[in-house]
């Protein structure tokens, strides 16, 4: 019997066939994408209180061990988070209340000392830029926050969202127990041990960048702080917290908050100090590029630089500020879902049991890091 010879080679047919898949994932998280964007109000809090919850999921876990109820335990945790948050807020506050114009002269001349110096744009100045910058930014953190919630000042905005988030954030701690339940629960027949797999790795995946990023956020921001208040740098502990704020988004918020900080030493106490503190800025990067991310973050969130790079331009694009934010911890878990993907885990280790800390296993075991880029 005669067999119809196929119009296309094997090679062509698996490749349409990849192109297809490809297209098809490439349309999903589209829509997944304008979704978010759609529905950006009830979206961010619960991205943020996934954030939050896997930075507290131990303290949680710590209490729940003693022998104390799960509701009470979740609300001590998330007292002890508006505790802090405040305190840290109200530290920050008083800092750059109190050095915040000397700040903001100091980079006015730091930055006229550079077009001066290197005779850039001779048109120019340092006043045009700042309305320029000021102008952008403005509508660069409008388009960050608005539409949050309609009709609300951004200020009300971020309050809401505050609020929700950390309410969210107490029904996370407390029901995390129930999560492999419900994964169980809303997965197609068959598929349970393979959706909770996932969710797991990608949870460990963001508790791993929660934890490891604050950790170091903390260490480059007192060493910093340190490194400037010995040079005798107007507003260091200002620009301390600036640097503890930016080490949440990598790389960016490092050069921005270091650049800053080398700016203010150059106005205000000359080359040769500021020579001093860009060696300082300088010297807490490479702790924290050879030292500190190795050693904290090796087997939770292993990112190329490109990849966070790219993930960062991509965050911005859809969603601002909070995008820059949210796309290295959303990055991480697809990694990790990935990582389950390929390696065709449907079974969960026993070691992972549920209600550790959160909606996944929160000691940071279960090998994110072999699954979460490279």
């Amino acid at each position: 019997m005669h067999t119809q010879k196929p119009l296309l080679p094997e090679g062509a047919r698996r490749t349409a066939a990849w192109c297809g898949v490809l297209l098809l994932v490439a349309g999903v998280g589209a829509v997944a994408i304008w979704l978010c964007v759609v529905l950006k109000t009830a979206v961010t809090p619960v991205l943020l209180a996934l954030l939050g919850t896997g930075l507290l999921g131990p303290v949680h876990h710590w209490l729940t061990a003693r022998g104390i109820n799960r509701s009470l335990a979740a609300g001590l945790t998330c007292a002890a988070l508006v505790a802090v948050v405040g305190g840290v807020g109200y530290i920050v506050a008083e800092a750059l209340i109190d050095s915040g114009g000397q700040i903001v002269a100091a980079l006015k001349q730091g930055a006229q000392w550079v077009i001066d110096r290197f005779d850039i744009d001779n048109g120019t100045s340092v006043d045009d830029l700042a309305d320029n910058a000021k102008h952008y930014l403005g509508k660069f953190g409008a388009s960050a926050a608005g539409g949050l919630l309609t009709g609300i000042s951004v200020a009300g905005t971020f309050v809401a969202t505050g609020v929700l988030a950390l309410l969210l954030t107490f029904f996370f701690l407390r029901d995390s127990d129930r999560a492999a339940r419900l994964a169980h629960a809303v997965a197609p027949r068959g598929t349970g041990d393979l959706v909770e797999a996932m969710g797991r790795r990608a949870f460990v995946a963001v508790q791993g960048f929660m934890r490891g990023t604050t950790l170091i956020a903390l260490i480059d921001a007192v060493c910093i702080t340190a490194g400037l208040l010995i040079l005798r740098v107007p507003g260091a502990v200002g620009l301390g917290a600036l640097v503890f704020v930016g080490a949440y988004i990598p790389y960016l918020g490092a050069f921005v908050s270091g650049t800053v900080a080398v700016l203010v030493a150059l106005a205000d106490r000359g080359f040769v100090i500021a020579l001093w503190a860009l060696g300082v800025v300088l010297a807490v990067q490479v702790l924290e590029g050879h030292i500190l991310q190795p050693v904290i973050q090796s087997r939770t969130v292993q990112m190329h630089p490109a990849t966070i790079m790219v993930a960062l331009t991509a965050g911005a694009g859809v969603a601002g500020l909070l995008g820059m934010l949210l796309a290295v911890p959303a990055c991480a878990a697809a990694f990790g879902i990935i990582g389950v993907l390929r390696n065709g885990e449907g079974r969960v280790p026993q070691s992972a049991g549920p209600g550790d800390g959160g909606p996944g296993d929160g000691d940071g075991d279960s090998g994110a890091g072999d699954s979460v880029g490279s």
